[in-house]
């Protein structure tokens, strides 16, 4: 359905040229002379990158209609991540490609939100924190606690991480899946 200019505001997803897009800041401009048009903010749903463009009146777009879906991952098999959708149990391929990032903190069981036009899934956001075992890094030594230095750690999903230096292996950590970062060692 086509959208017009005074309709788009913040959170509306418009297709634009087979692209989904989500606008992110609208602000409607009302110049002394000439017409008022719109300034917007868009971030694409697949690729999260932004951009910004200014519509006029008379441009029409066409609204694009998203779900959300709570998904469970379940396994891999090659480029290709299995989920099962928590509310038919029905099961959903989602490549690689789509993931994208997301792929290094894919633990089995974790519930991540699948965002899908068409039947299509544009994106996966998983949750904002996770907790995984470390698997391999080098040993911490005594006085390490003293200094704020960091050492690269694998996690039990095959990510690497920076780590304090008296993290030690089979220790758990809490990770922000946004950055791939170290928040805290987990208490057993």
């Amino acid at each position: 359905m086509a959208i017009s200019l005074s309709e788009i505001s913040r959170g509306t997803a418009l297709d634009i040229n087979g692209e989904v897009y989500n606008v992110t800041e609208a602000q409607h401009v009302k110049p002394g002379k000439g017409a008022a048009f719109l300034k917007i903010k868009i971030r694409n749903i697949r690729t999260g990158q932004m951009l910004e463009r200014t519509i006029h009146p008379g441009e029409r777009f066409e609204e694009a209609h998203l779900e959300e879906k709570k998904l469970q991952y379940l396994y891999h098999n090659g480029d290709t991540y299995q989920f099962m959708d928590l509310e038919s149990y029905e099961e959903t391929s989602v490549s690689a490609k789509v993931l994208g990032d997301a792929v290094d903190f894919l633990q089995d069981h974790t519930e991540v939100v699948a965002i899908i036009n068409n039947d299509k899934i544009l994106s996966v956001t998983l949750p904002t924190f996770i907790e995984a075992e470390i698997v391999h890094t080098e040993p911490g030594f005594k006085g390490d606690t003293a200094t704020a230095g960091t050492k690269p750690a694998q996690i039990e999903t095959g990510a690497t991480i920076q780590v304090p230096l008296f993290i030690n292996i089979g220790e758990k950590v809490k990770i922000d899946t946004r950055t791939g970062t170290y928040v805290e060692r987990v208490k057993k």
